[in-house]
């Protein structure tokens, strides 16, 4: 009796067509995740900007003098939000973003009033995209 050796033609090409289909279904899951990327790395800034607020929050009212006062009319600007991202790359702006690590300041939180606390949306580059959301503690 002849013993076989190998795979027949017929079994390569089934596997070559289940490997084609499997492709098939998988590629377009992996070829536009910047959008998903950009909306978590705007996630991650808002995060970053709710957690530097509540320590500006803390060390304003433990007295601390380095503390950012936040009682404008308008604490959703680059100037007022940027001292709370001390330490890390991310750049934001006024206008559309430009580069990955760029996100755009929105919203018109006004901590003049008796508000505790407003919401700042932070919009990455891209289309698409979607604005995070950051809440920002008054420090008066």
């Amino acid at each position: 009796m002849k013993t076989q050796r190998g795979f027949t033609l017929i079994e390569l090409v089934v596997v070559i067509i289940i490997l084609g289909v499997l492709a098939a279904v998988a590629v377009p899951k992996f070829i536009d995740l910047s959008v998903d990327a950009h909306n978590a790395s705007a996630k991650g800034v808002a995060g970053a900007l709710a957690s530097g607020s509540s320590i500006n929050y803390a060390a304003k009212t433990a007295g601390n003098l380095g503390a950012t006062t936040l009682n404008a009319a308008n604490v959703c600007t680059v100037a007022m939000l940027t001292p709370m991202l001390t330490g890390n790359s991310v750049t934001l702006t006024a206008a559309a973003p430009a580069a990955d690590d760029t996100f755009q300041v929105g919203g018109t939180g006004d901590c003049s009033g008796a508000a505790a606390s407003v919401v700042c949306t932070i919009t990455p580059k891209g289309t698409g995209v979607t604005a995070a959301n950051a809440t920002i503690l008054c420090a008066r």
